[in-house]
């Protein structure tokens, strides 16, 4: 059996070619799953997908027209997968369950220090050889409070990270992790996590009940001093009401690995071409805000997890079994 592969980046490309050599034929393209693009996949009984694949309604019924039974994606979040349409068609599903918290939890770190400390338009003026210190006041995070919205294994992770940086510790989730309790985190609401935090971090799936978690709302309830981080999913933030707000003046810094419209632009050399999405274009206008391209988990670490599971889900399909990171079933299973 031959996988074909879509949307595989360059680092990606070996790790998944030495992990499933042996096992099967592979066939990887840098092209995005689409309804232009399923196509391809004629006469390959699995296919793997990327985080930003469109595995819509009628992505699924190109797919399985052309003989796909099985669909590999390889990242946790399914927001894209129209999961309905995938049982009515007779596919299974799979995805990553879990891969290192560790990869995502530090890059979210790594936004929350750019943005604090002013890392990136420190770097810009070094290189053209202006040393000037004006602009460049951050604060000491020590003391000070991290809201962490979403205490699952990343949003642990996270919070290990502000308690070994000596900070008063808030979560917000449905049931609290022990893990978190045993840093000292006090869990509250999340309308007084907002309006407490010097730091509000978001690692929370997105589902239709967390859709614009973050609103004009709730931005209002926030320090107008606060540092915002989102390395979860760009559909947790309405975007045009942030851009607002960061019109207004407020907030230190915000830091963005994730963005609600990021389809078709992420992952993507579009630096020739330009991008006709106004509020990305508006949002990257602030000094204050640093933006990068869904890289949180792009370690060597949580890629060749995220492999080593996407070949087990091929291997459990054809072998008949259900494996644990199915989403919808297509074969019989315990």
């Amino acid at each position: 059996m031959e996988i074909l592969a879509f949307g595989v980046q360059a680092d990606e490309q070996p790790l998944l070619e030495r992990a499933f050599a042996g096992h099967f034929a592979l066939h990887c393209l840098d092209v995005f799953l689409t309804a232009d693009t399923a196509p391809l996949a004629a006469g390959h009984e699995s296919v793997s997908t990327s985080v930003n694949a469109d595995l819509g309604a009628e992505v699924l019924e190109i797919l399985a027209a052309g003989g796909t039974r099985m669909i590999a994606q390889r990242s946790t979040g399914f927001n894209n997968i129209d999961v309905a349409a995938a049982e009515r068609l007779g596919l299974t599903v799979a995805r990553v369950s879990e891969y290192s918290p560790y990869s995502v939890a530090e890059f979210a770190w790594s936004l929350a220090l750019a943005v604090n400390r002013h890392v990136v338009r420190a770097a810009r003026r070094t290189r053209e050889f202006d040393f000037r210190l004006n602009g460049l006041m951050g604060r000491d995070l020590r003391g000070r409070t991290v809201g962490v919205l979403g205490t699952g294994k990343i949003g642990a992770a996270f919070a290990a990270i502000a308690h070994g940086f000596g900070m008063r510790l808030l979560g917000w989730d449905l049931a609290p992790n022990p893990a978190c309790l045993d840093l000292g985190m006090e869990y509250v609401e999340r309308e007084r996590l907002l309006r407490e935090s010097d730091v509000v971090s978001l690692h929370v799936p997105l589902l239709p009940t967390t859709a614009h978690l973050i609103d004009a709302a709730a931005l209002r309830l926030m320090k107008d001093d606060a540092l915002l981080v989102n390395s979860s999913r760009g559909g947790l933030i309405d975007t045009e009401a942030l851009v607002e707000e960061l019109r207004r003046g407020r907030f230190t810094g915000v830091g963005l690995d994730v963005y609600e419209a990021e389809a078709g632009l992420f992952f993507l050399d579009k630096s020739l071409e330009g991008v006709d999405d106004d509020v990305l274009a508006r949002l990257m206008t602030f000094p204050n805000v640093v933006v990068t391209s869904h890289q949180a988990y792009y370690t060597v670490d949580a890629v060749q997890q995220i492999v080593d599971a996407t070949l087990q889900n091929v291997r459990d399909h054809a072998e008949g079994r259900r494996g644990p990171n199915v989403l919808v079933p297509a074969v019989p299973g315990p």
